[in-house]
């Protein structure tokens, strides 16, 4: 079956928790994921060159005013969705942040913030693809790092592909 002509966006999210181990995570008040609990993160600002690093680091302060350096970042996965809810293709760069989170952030245009226990996102809102793939990968690879592919085309389960995972 051949994937519909889409747009492809590149995009990181950074996983944070506070000292205690709690996910920071935003209730997003904009598509996509309206409406639904995720980290953090936002699209490369490609135009400038910016790299995902960069951009981590970026979005990191304008989103939560945390002030973090690509030193505390561990990139754990890239992740290349096909037809996302059918809007588009993403490539996805996934970050862990080694230096907890002091306080929750303050609300912003984008949404408001809560800390959760890993256990807790089974309760929340959360976008399908996170519960089946992203949090599931987290788990596994947050101090590795894994290539994967999923197709993620409307009406059919996410189907996830690993590409590499690097030795434990």
């Amino acid at each position: 079956m051949k994937t519909p002509s889409l747009a492809y966006k590149i995009a990181v999210l950074v996983f944070i928790e506070n000292s205690a181990g709690e996910q920071l995570l935003l209730l997003r008040a904009k598509a996509p994921n309206l409406g639904a609990w995720s980290p953090i993160g936002g699209k490369l600002e490609t135009a400038i060159g910016e790299s995902p690093f960069e951009c981590a680091v970026r979005e990191t302060r304008e989103e939560t005013g945390f002030e973090v350096t690509t030193d505390d970042l561990h990139l754990f996965a890239m992740i290349a969705e096909k037809a996302y809810e059918g809007q588009a293709h993403w490539l996805m760069f996934l970050f862990r942040c080694r230096r907890p989170i002091g306080a929750l952030p303050g609300d912003i245009a984008e949404g408001r913030f809560g800390f959760f226990a890993r256990a807790a996102l089974d309760r929340l809102e959360i976008p399908e693809t996170d519960r089946s793939a992203l949090w599931p990968i987290y788990d596994r690879y947050r101090d590795r790092f894994v290539s994967l592919r999923a197709d993620c085309a409307p009406g059919k389960p996410v189907q996830v592909t690993i590409e590499e995972i690097t030795p434990g």
